[in-house]
């Protein structure tokens, strides 16, 4: 199979919006007068990124949904995106659920496929997205004030909770986590089939002062946020929310996959205290549990208390630095 046999045959489809998609030197896209395009780029490189024999389903819902949480996280509705596909080889058995999962998560969220590229190589996945904001309106990192509650999406630490089996299961290292089998899917679907906050983000738009995707740990994401607004922040480290499942795990765990273990795609954002009935409301029209974990301060740095704060002890030995894509 050629290229552009591999192309027609897998990625060809019909645009709605786009003014030109597959098939020519560039894509066209033409934002609705009074927005803003949102762009952003990820790349998802075997044994790296992703296992090499992950689903290719999953995988290909998975390799869209990691973009899509970047545009949830600056209030952005998808539009469109690229995919940039090396292959060690064509194999139609793995192409084919895995160009069924992308266009699964496409699908879901309104996103449609209109150019990229593909080359022999190892395999390696990139994806750009395209979204559009209305002018001036983007949640951004360096918004958060002093007194603003620090919110976080969801439940945070099933991904690394079922990362962490998985290399165990592999040999790829060794694993304190013991995974009820109840558990089992839903930890794999939190690891392999996240869904981006994109409903919860158009929401907060207007409301929440600024916002980051939860990809690489909470601890080191809001670290980001931090730095960029040049604030600190308090966190009651009780009140950030996990599963039923991590919440039984002992403090080493719960607390290393809830604050370092990152994969969640979960937003975390802040808004002022007068915003609180709001955000809640954001919540519940995005179907989206919202959780209130702290509050940011006018001095850098990032701590922890109890939920009487008092200073909160970690065990001893763990570390909060979340994932390093070059470490």
């Amino acid at each position: 199979m050629t290229e552009l046999e591999l192309i027609a045959r897998y990625f060809d489809r019909p645009t709605q919006r786009a003014r030109l998609g597959v098939g020519d030197d560039c894509a066209l896209l033409a934002p609705r007068v009074g927005y803003e395009l949102a762009v952003s780029t990820d790349m998802l490189v075997a044994d790296r990124h992703f296992f090499s024999d992950v689903d290719p389903a999953a995988l290909g819902w998975k390799s869209l949904a990691v973009n899509l949480s970047d545009l949830a996280a600056m209030g952005a509705r998808p539009l469109a995106f690229t995919l940039a596909l090396a292959l060690p080889d064509v194999d139609e058995d793995w192409l084919a659920p895995f160009a069924s999962g992308l266009f699964e998560c496409a699908e879901r969220f309104d996103c449609e496929l209109v150019g990229g590229d593909t080359t022999r190589g190892p395999l390696n996945i990139c994806i750009t997205v395209f979204g559009e904001v209305p002018e001036g309106r983007a949640l951004r990192r360096n918004g958060a004030n002093a007194g603003d509650d620090v919110w976080v999406s969801g439940v945070v630490g099933d991904a690394a909770f079922a990362l962490a089996r998985a290399r165990a299961a592999r040999g790829a290292g060794a694993s304190d986590l013991a995974i009820p089998a109840a558990f089992d899917d839903e930890a794999r679907a939190a690891l392999e089939r996240p869904v981006p906050c994109i409903a919860l983000g158009l929401a907060l738009r207007g409301i929440s002062t600024s916002a980051i995707d939860v990809s690489d740990g909470l601890a080191q994401d809001l670290g980001h946020v931090l730095a960029a607004s040049k604030v600190g922040a308090t966190l009651v480290a009780t009140c950030v929310p996990v599963s039923e499942t991590l919440a039984r795990e002992g403090d080493d765990v719960r607390y290393r996959c809830a604050f370092a273990g990152g994969d969640d795609y979960q937003l975390c954002f802040t808004a002022p205290q007068a915003q609180r009935v709001t955000v809640e409301e954001a919540g519940r029209k995005s179907a989206t549990r919202v959780s209130r974990i702290g509050v940011i301060d006018a001095h850098s740095g990032l701590r922890f208390v109890d939920a009487h704060g008092a200073d909160f002890r970690f065990p001893d030995g763990l570390t909060l630095q979340g994932f390093d894509h070059f470490a």
